[in-house]
This record gives C-alpha cells, structure tokens and sequence, in this order.
C-alpha cells in the first residue's frame, strides 16, 4: 500500500508514528505520504518517523486537483484523511474519482432538522457518503467510514460481541470517559480538536431503537453514571451525537444503539454559553479588516491548543462498547473497552491520548485493507467487516483491548481481562 495522509495534526502524526514503531509490523505500507497546508508540519512529523518510506507534502484539501498531482506524483492506493469533517466530502470524491481507497475517522457531517431538530433527524452524519455507495461498488473500490476509535474501534468491539458473545442483542451502547487533569491550569481545555467538540457536544444527539428508527434528543440528555475500568472510577455520562449510532444498526441486530460521553458540567455550561451567543457558528462570518472568519473557526484560533496543553496533561481515558443481550438463554451485560494513560502516549507518539487512541483504529484498518483482509466493495463502516484480525492486532500496536462482564454476579476483579484472553475463558 501506497498510503497518503491527509492531515498532520494529532490524528494524522499518531497515526505515522504508530506505523514508524511497528516496525517490521508496519512494513505493508511501502510508502507513506504525510501531507498537510503547513508543509514545514508535514515535514516535522516525516523526520519524526525517520524519514526513508515517510515523506511530506504540502496539500490543500479544499483542492481538488492539488489532491489529484499528490495521489498521481505518488502512486498512491489508499488516502486516510485526518482533517476536520467538513472536509470529508471533497476528499471523499477526490478517492472515487482517481480510484484509490478512502478512510476517514467521523463521516460527514449533520444538518439538524429546521423544524425539530430535538425530535427528528434531518441530514444525517454519513448520509451524503451512503448514498454513494453505489457508484463505490460499481467502481470496485472500498470507502471505511467511521474509523477512529470512536468510531471505528467501538464499532469493531459491537460485532466482536454479536460474533462471539451473545446469541442475541438488545442494546449496544457506547461509552467513553477519563480522568484526565492538566496540574496548574485553570479554567475548561479542550483534550482534542476545539472545532469537533462544538460540532459533535452541541449537535442535537441521535438514538436509534428498532420500532423507532433514528430519533433526536436534547443536548447533554438522559445522563448517568458509569464506571469506567482501569482505576477511572465513575463518571457522568451523557448523550452526544455519534456515528456509531448511526452505523452499528445498519449491520448488527439490535434493539437500541446510544453513544454517551463524560463531558465534564462545566464544558457543557462554556458549550451551551458558545451557542448561546452564536460563537459555535460556521455559517455567520466576522470580518476583521479585509479578512472575513466564522465564529468557530476564531475560536479554535484563540483559546488554548490542545497540542499545547497536551504535555501536562495527566490521566486515563476509556473508550468502550457496553452490550446487553442473551447467550445461553441467559441475560448476559459485558463491557469490551481500550484505555489510554496520556503521559505514555506523549512519550511514543508525541500526541496525546485522545488523537493516539484515535489513531490506531485506522492504522489496523489500513493494515487489512492492504493485506486484503477486509475487502468488501463500496462504503462500509467498521463493524461491516470481520472484527478478529482487528482485535488480533490491538496488542502487537500496543493498545491492548479489555474485556469485563457487567453483571453483579461477574462484577469482580477476575472478570476483567484481555480481550481475547477473557473470550477464550469466557464464550
């Protein structure tokens, strides 16, 4: 594989740096391009890597022909874009117009309804690339949409359970929480991209049922507490738009799928304050002398960087897929889950936790895909595809998955184990 990186911020270099430790382990990409507007970036996170089969680019992903010369100069077979989402559907054609494979973490983006935006949906996240997967299929090319960790690994987790765990499913629900705490810093910081959190906190949530289909929420609803393994304890969770919801019902059968996030009270009191005052707009532009900028986009430029804040952060974070069902003819609940302690992945990557975890979803994705391993025409998310090579991998790129059954009478210290150690003991 011929692999061109769209994007060298935190997602972007974990995931070249992830392939640079791998080591013989990283050898199915022949060549990896890490491209980004900042080319001194791109050349930054190239020379990280070691240079050799790592090289830069300077690329403008609002160009379409300036991807093309990239693609062309290169070789390349498989595009991972690493950019914000309201890029997605430029990159997106650009893959289905020159025949390469594309990967992206969060599809595209949402339209709230103009009516009920709390009640129903409207444009949905991944709409614009589902309706495409036809000319996909028919150009015998694979799109992998949703494939972070969230989406992506928590999705992975989903058919993991459906495939070896349970005989049948009620609830798939993904949850996600840390400890995470920056010493000597006051005030609310962002742990990832600034421009995402808005987009994805103050989205209307989507939850879909079976009678029901998709369905929307308020903002920041239905919140509860769950605990979280790996010593980060209980955390208040609740509603936030997510693709997983989107894409887990269209493969397992289920009941109810919901995505909940711990975000913290007072991020949540800052976010709706932002919307309140209209700073979460991307529409309404300000013009500063001859320049004109959307308000979110003036935000991300002035409140801390999250790169920059990185370095002292300290703590966990939990992403995971919490499934309910039957096996055997008895109620099973089990928590499948990966954790990620902040000051190791400084240490390794340079980035922190958030874009690390991230990460490494895509980089296993992208291991299959040029292995042939997963190789179904047309857009699919992740839980399309068989979940045990994923899984497989997770360890040898040293993010080691859980597993931990959530039943009271499980509810002990001996059920939470390795993945795959726990399914061989377990299933």
């Amino acid at each position: 594989m011929k692999l061109l990186i769209i994007g060298a911020g935190g997602v972007g270099t974990s995931a070249a740096m992830i392939i640079s430790r791998a080591g013989k382990d990283g050898e199915w990409a022949e060549k990896v391009v890490v491209s980004d507007y900042n080319f001194a970036r791109a050349e930054e996170v190239a020379r990280l890597c070691g240079g050799g089969r790592f090289v830069a680019e300077k690329i403008n992903a609002k160009d379409k022909e300036n991807m093309k010369e990239v693609i062309k100069k290169h070789g390349i077979t498989f595009v991972m874009n690493a950019v914000e989402p309201d890029f997605n559907e430029n990159i997106f054609d650009t893959c289905l117009e020159t025949g390469v494979g594309y990967l992206d973490c969060a599809m595209t983006l949402s339209k709230r309804h103009p009516e009920k935006p709390y009640e129903l949906t409207y444009i949905k996240l991944g709409d614009y690339q589902f309706e495409r997967n036809e000319a996909w299929e028919k150009a015998g090319n694979m799109a992998i949409v949703g494939s972070g960790v969230e989406p992506g690994m928590a999705d992975v987790f989903a058919r993991y359970a459906a495939k070896h765990l349970f005989d049948t499913i009620d609830e798939v629900n993904i949850r996600d929480g840390d400890n995470y705490e920056i010493p000597g810093h006051e005030g609310v910081a962002f742990g990832f991209s600034v421009w995402t959190t808005i987009e994805e906190c103050l989205n209307p949530p989507v939850i879909w049922e079976k009678d029901k289909g998709w369905f929307c929420t308020e903002s920041f609803s239905e919140p509860e507490i769950f605990n979280f393994p790996g010593g980060i304890g209980d955390v208040e969770v609740i509603n936030v738009e997510h693709e997983e919801v989107l894409l887990v019902p269209r493969v397992i059968d289920c009941n109810r799928v919901t995505f909940k996030y711990g975000v913290p009270r007072e991020m949540r009191a800052l976010l709706k304050d932002l919307e309140a005052c209209g700073m979460d707009s991307t529409t309404r532009m300000i013009k500063v002398g001859d320049s004109e900028i959307s308000p979110r986009d003036f935000l991300v430029k002035v409140v801390p960087n999250p790169m920059d804040l990185a370095p002292r952060m300290i703590g966990k974070g939990c992403a995971g897929t919490w499934v309910t069902g039957t096996k055997d003819g008895k109620r099973r609940s089990v928590y499948l889950y990966q954790i990620v302690d902040n000051q190791e992945c400084i240490k390794k990557y340079t980035t922190n936790a958030v874009v690390a975890q991230t990460a490494v979803g895509p980089v296993i994705m992208l291991e299959l895909a040029a292995k042939g391993i997963w190789d179904i025409k047309g857009v699919h998310g992740p839980e399309s595809f068989d979940p045990d090579p994923f899984v497989e991998r997770l360890a040898k790129y040293e993010f080691p998955a859980g597993i931990r059954e959530m039943d009271s009478e499980y509810a002990d210290a001996a059920n939470e184990k390795r993945m795959l150690d726990a399914v061989k003991d377990i299933k």
